[in-house]
């Protein structure tokens, strides 16, 4: 079995070989005409060679860095435009011929230690004239050591700009940096320096000591204030009233005359009345005396009283101030006492407080020294930067000295004598001749896969195998009567090889559409593709199985087909279509040879047949025939010429398309099988009409190919009827 690539050549091999010939022809005489050219003069090979180099001496490492950056140039670099322009210039030769000329080869890294597997740059350039050969090559390594001098030179002022530029902006920050730390130190760096001398701690400890010692003494004082209280029966207010009145002389005489008054009064009362003028005298005395008591008691203690507890009558008062010097003395030990006690009560609070202030600052210091040390490293931090760029760029300076170029001359241009083969003409042609069998065949390969259609049947069965669309039959092409060439090939004849194909059809139909399957309608996406024969020869297939069969052709834009069941159709039924239609009696021929089987030619062409086919006459018309007979097949116009075929279709059970290769379009069996299942118009399935089957007749074998199709016939008719 052929297989479908080499049938699809072997097909467009026979409609472009005329193109393909050409082409084989055009390729030999061009290979024939490169045989006869004349060998070109000699040529010269002009080689020389470029090494790595460094300084003698290198002091720096920016130098060293540059000179081992200068060994990683490039092909492009070295051989760049603005390179071979400037010496195609000097030398004379066009900057293109001379780049396509010279030939570099830079050494490669080793892919484990990352170094040059050499360091010998190889330079070679090809052409007629050997002085000019050695000329190009030594301008070309004068300017690459240039070149690599220039690119050193510039990286090297590149650094020292840099440097500059960020070094200033460096130096500020470290300044800023600076004076953060010396403000701080001003402010917490005696803290600091306390915390960490221990001075800070030792005053904690000698505030605790000093504490416990004020303590003990002020518990003693305590002790003393108590025995002194128990022995004059006073408190410390107490004693501070009585110890200061009784040292004052003015109340000891006021009190000194009081009682010599009431002494008088004593002695004066047992003889006198107190109504009697010197008792009366007496009491004044008296009266006044402890008035005058009272106002200096107020006096000695001052405010009225109100710095010491006083009693407020008289007799409390000379009570208080009666005090005699060792218990005077007694009270003012106490009130020295308790004023010492609360000295050393103040001292202690204020011991306390320092105390506690001390320890607060003491448990910041860990935050201050932390702020302190963070301070310490921005300051090392932007020293360490400065300091680098100082270092870097005093290491740029030296390498001033040091930069050369990474490449110099390691070996001067030689020239040497391209030999080269003679031509060899048989060898050419040979060359040329395949090469043009080669292209001949891919032209006409390719021109037939520009077609766009399937050029074999397997072509069209994989795109409706893609699409999962059922595939109902494969029909070879018949013979046509050649005294009939308009004529549609029906097998009319019961013992016709081709009646099989038909009849597996016929099978497949029913089976997928079922029994209640009654109306099909057959179309197709363009003109040549055998739908009517398809439709009449289904039809016979159908009949003779025994099936009362009915063919409506409802192409109304070409002629009718029926003279080919040797049915005559109406002539005047293109006058009143309608009409036509609605008298059953005379519309519908009974075909003569095959029984069972009926065909409705058509009245076309017509005019407005999208009228005819939506009107009632043909609602009633398919309504009438679907009773009465076991199957109607519709015969339409293609897709691509109208929409006929989806105005008739509601009348139908289901749609079959006929595809044929060399005539079906790839695109157009893809769109119209897409707008089919999408718009679920009923699509059945497919059938491949026209396919390269063998039949084998009793008396012959036909090959279906040698055949021209009835169809093609039937289409160039359609075609002119539309013209017309």
């Amino acid at each position: 079995m052929t297989p479908p690539i080499v049938k699809r050549y072997l097909i467009a091999f026979d409609k472009y070989k005329w193109i393909g010939l050409a082409s084989f022809a055009l390729v030999v005489a061009g290979s024939t005409v490169v045989a006869m050219q004349p060998d070109p003069p000699a040529s010269y090979i002009a080689s020389a060679a470029l090494t790595y180099s460094g300084p003698p001496v290198s002091f720096s490492a920016t130098g060293t860095e540059i000179q081992q950056q200068g060994k990683e140039l490039s092909q492009e670099v070295l051989l760049s435009n603005q390179i071979v322009a400037a010496v195609a210039e000097k030398v004379g030769v066009k900057p293109a011929k001379l780049g396509a000329s010279v030939v570099l080869s830079i050494p490669k890294k080793n892919p484990r230690s990352g170094e040059l597997e050499s360091s010998i740059l190889e330079l070679k350039y090809v052409d007629t004239d050997p002085k000019r050969g050695v000329q190009v090559l030594t301008e070309l390594m004068q300017s690459m050591i240039k070149l690599s001098s220039d690119i050193n030179t510039g990286r090297l002022q590149a650094i020292i700009e840099k440097i500059n530029d960020r070094t200033p902006p460096t130096k500020r920050e470290l300044q800023i940096a600076e004076k953060k730390l010396e403000q701080y130190d001003r402010i917490e760096r005696t803290a600091i320096l306390a915390a960490e001398n221990g001075s800070l701690l030792s005053a904690i400890t000698a505030s605790q000591n000093l504490q416990r010692q004020i303590q003990l003494t002020i518990s003693g004082v305590d002790g003393q204030v108590r025995s002194l209280q128990n022995k004059l029966g006073l408190t410390v207010g107490q004693a501070y009233v009585s110890s200061a009145l009784s040292a004052d002389p003015i109340i000891g005489n006021l009190r000194a005359q009081i009682y010599q008054s009431e002494s008088q009064i004593a002695l004066l009362r047992k003889d006198l009345r107190p109504e009697h003028p010197t008792m009366v005298q007496l009491m004044r005395q008296k009266q006044a005396a402890e008035e005058l008591l009272q106002q200096r008691a107020a006096e000695v203690l001052g405010g009225d009283g109100a710095a010491a507890p006083l009693q407020g009558n008289v007799a409390g008062i000379r009570t208080q101030s009666s005090l005699d010097p060792a218990r005077q003395q007694l009270a003012n030990q106490m009130v020295s006492l308790q004023t010492q006690r609360e000295t050393l009560q103040q001292q202690l609070s204020q011991e306390i407080r320092q105390e506690a202030q001390l320890r607060q600052e003491y448990s910041l210091i860990p935050n201050k020294q932390l702020e302190r040390s963070r301070l310490e490293q921005e300051v090392a931090l932007k020293k360490a930067i400065y300091d680098q760029m100082q270092v870097k760029l005093t290491d740029a300076k030296t390498a001033e000295a040091e930069t050369t170029s990474s490449l110099s001359i390691a070996r001067r241009p030689t020239v040497t004598v391209d030999v080269k083969p003679p031509k060899s003409v048989p060898i050419t042609l040979a060359v040329g001749g395949f090469l043009g069998v080669v292209i001949g065949g891919g032209v006409i390969f390719l021109l037939g896969a520009l077609e766009g259609t399937f050029k074999t049947r397997e072509d069209i069965r994989q795109s409706l195998k893609q699409r999962e669309v059922a595939v109902l039959g494969e029909l070879p092409l018949m013979p046509v009567d050649d005294l009939d060439q308009d004529a549609v090939p029906v097998v009319l004849s019961g013992d016709s090889p081709y009646l099989e194909f038909y009849e597996k059809f016929r099978s497949n139909l029913r089976r997928i559409g079922g029994k209640t399957l009654k109306v099909v309608l057959i179309t197709s996406t363009s003109s040549l593709e055998g739908k009517t024969a398809s439709a009449y020869n289904l039809g016979v297939a159908s009949a003779r199985a025994g099936k009362r069969t009915l063919i409506i052709e409802t192409d109304l834009r070409s002629p009718s087909r029926s003279a080919s069941l040797k049915v005559i159709p109406d002539p005047e039924a293109g006058i009143e279509p309608l009409r036509y239609y609605a008298n059953l009696s005379e519309c519908i021929r009974l075909v003569p040879d095959v029984e069972n089987l009926y065909i409705l030619p058509s009245p076309g062409p017509v005019r407005q047949s999208a009228a005819i086919l939506e009107s009632s006459e043909m609602r009633r018309l398919m309504e009438d025939v679907r009773e009465r007979f076991d199957l109607v097949i519709l015969d339409t116009s293609p897709l691509s010429i109208s929409n006929d075929p989806l105005l008739i279709q509601p009348y139908s059970d289901g749609i079959v398309l006929v595809a044929r290769p060399h005539y079906t379009q790839e695109n157009m069996l893809g769109e119209a099988i897409d707008q089919l299942v999408e718009s679920e118009l009923g699509l059945l399935g497919a059938i491949i009409n026209g396919a390269d089957i063998i039949v084998s007749a009793p008396e012959e074998v036909v090959k279906s190919s040698t055949f021209t199709s009835e169809v093609e016939e039937s289409e160039e008719v359609s075609v002119s009827a539309n013209k017309n």
